[in-house]
Order: C-alpha cells, then sequence, then structure tokens
C-alpha cells in the first residue's frame, strides 16, 4: 500500500508550512505530498491566505528528491489546457519526473464567484474536462505538431514541444458518478480516486470503473486521518482540526494506529493499492511521525 500524505493549504497556510510538511513527509517515509487546489477556504477565515498550487509544486519539486507531488485535484476550471500542460511538464521536469495531476471538473461555486472564474453548468465542465484530457495527452506526448479541434478548445499546429520528463505523467481522475466519471476514468486516467466515501461506496465505485475499463489503473481512496497513541491523543488531535472524536472515528481513518491499519486494510481488500491521508493541522508534525512509525509498518 502506497500511503501518500493530502494537505487543503486553502484552510490556511503558507508556502513555508507546506515546505515543512512535504520535508516531513519524505523524511518519514511516505511515498507522496499531495495538495488541493483551491483558492478559498471551507470554512475559517482562510488566513494567511490562498497559495497556487502548481507554484507551490514547483518549489517542492527543487526542495524536495524522493517523494512525488501532486493535485488532488486541479480544477478543471481553472486554467486553460494548452498552459496547464506547459506548468505541468515544467513542474515535472523541475522534480526529475516525480509528478501526478489530479483533474477535475471543478465544484465550489463560491470559489469560482470570489476569484472571477467562469463555472459551466455541470454538463459543460464534464465536457470541457474531456477535452482538456485529451488535450493534455495531446500535448505531452505528441511527435510533431498537435492540433485539436473540439467543442470548447481549438489548438491550431502547436510544435508538440510540451515534453514532461516521464514518458507518461500520471493523471488521477477522481469521484463518485455512476456514469461519466467510470467512463473518464477508464478511458484517460491511470488512476482513480474515491475521496471521503465509506468502505462499501468505495468498493462500489472501484466496480463501476472496473466494469468498463480494460485497462489496468491504480485504485485509491482519500480519507481524513487523525491518529493517535491512545484515546486522549485521538482526542485532542481531533478538536484541533474541529472535529468531534466520535464522529470522526466511526467516519475517517482515526484511531489508536492498531485501528487505523485495520480501517485502511479494509480499503487494501476492496482493491486500493494507494491512500491519501488528508491531514488537516499542518502545525502537528507529531501527527505524520506517529504514523510513520507505528501504521507503516505494518501496511
Amino acid at each position: 500500500m502506497d500511503v501518500r500524505i493530502f494537505t487543503e493549504p486553502q484552510q490556511g497556510a503558507t508556502y513555508d508550512d507546506l515546505l515543512r510538511v512535504a520535508r516531513t513527509t519524505e523524511e518519514c517515509g511516505f511515498d507522496a505530498f499531495f495538495r488541493s487546489d483551491h483558492y478559498l477556504t471551507m470554512g475559517g477565515d482562510g488566513r494567511p491566505g490562498p497559495t497556487d498550487a502548481w507554484t507551490t509544486l514547483a518549489g517542492l519539486a527543487r526542495e524536495t528528491t524522493r517523494i512525488r507531488l501532486g493535485t488532488l485535484v486541479t480544477a478543471g476550471t481553472f486554467r486553460l489546457p494548452g498552459p496547464l500542460a506547459v506548468a505541468v511538464a515544467q513542474v515535472d521536469q523541475m522534480s526529475g519526473g516525480r509528478v501526478e495531476l489530479g483533474l477535475g471538473t471543478g465544484w465550489y461555486d463560491a470559489e469560482h464567484t470570489a476569484f472571477g472564474i467562469a463555472f459551466p453548468p455541470l454538463g459543460e465542465r464534464f465536457e470541457r474536462l474531456e477535452e482538456q484530457l485529451q488535450i493534455l495527452r495531446g500535448l505531452w506526448e505528441s511527435d510533431g505538431p498537435f492540433s485539436f479541434a473540439g467543442k470548447h478548445y481549438q489548438l491550431t499546429d502547436n510544435p508538440g514541444l510540451v515534453t514532461p520528463a516521464q514518458q507518461r505523467l500520471p493523471v488521477i481522475i477522481g469521484g463518485f458518478g455512476a456514469k461519466r466519471t467510470p467512463r473518464l476514468a477508464a478511458t484517460y486516467a491511470d488512476e482513480f480516486n474515491v475521496p471521503f466515501h465509506d468502505l462499501p461506496e468505495t468498493a462500489a465505485a472501484f466496480d463501476r470503473v472496473r466494469a468498463v475499463s480494460s485497462r489496468a489503473l491504480v485504485y485509491s481512496a482519500a480519507q481524513v486521518v487523525c491518529v493517535g497513541a491512545d484515546d486522549g491523543e485521538v482526542a485532542r488531535r481531533a478538536k484541533a482540526i474541529g472535529r468531534d472524536p466520535d464522529k470522526i472515528r466511526g467516519e475517517g481513518l482515526a484511531g489508536t494506529p492498531a485501528e487505523v491499519v485495520e480501517k485502511i486494510a479494509g480499503f487494501a481488500e476492496a482493491g486500493a493499492t494507494r491512500i491519501y491521508l488528508q491531514v488537516l493541522d499542518l502545525s502537528d508534525l507529531g501527527h505524520l511521525e506517529l504514523i510513520a512509525s507505528d501504521v507503516l509498518p505494518h501496511l
């Protein structure tokens, strides 16, 4: 099981905060450091203010050496596909080939309104997402000039020089939709992720993608994490992130190390080979160290 650390900087974090977490992630032996791609907080005042996902990852690409880096997930509404292809390929080059792109439709309406970003209806966002996926692959993997004539995006005679360090840069598609999401994942993704659903729901989503995919995908889950050496420490960490200790224990990867190992094993039985641990208190580096010492060795 690959174990990845997943952060939500829009809730309030500086680049230096993220750098400390990323370096601890690397030192502790985790597989990857991922971050959300949001500009607006979902609770609290969001201070000291937003950071840009791909600017952050570019910096971390030069300040880490081993861990994978990526987004869970970049909103397709935020960037045009051509410039996004360039940015992601450049960060991949800067990291020596350690980047992965999670890409989705975008969903947080208030965020778009606050930052003046167009927010089309969901059907159009899915149409745009599919064209974006086609363009990204075309630009990254083209041996020569690349053109694309879509409903929403048109590229003419691109010279085809957008080259990541990796021969195939991994793309992650996530979600829980019953029809469009499985088809997009089966067609374009290297990894299918189910975020913040319980084990039966996650297993059902995996099955829907397996039913339409002829390719070997990585199946993964993302869950909030709250681990303590004992019940008191679990409660303290839960309260620090504004969660009820009993509720988070029932809904997320929360509890003592032994409890969390058992919960992750359930996702492994459903077919997950990768788990993203959503860490919400970025000041608590001891939390990562505890997971590394008492959970990782048992996975």
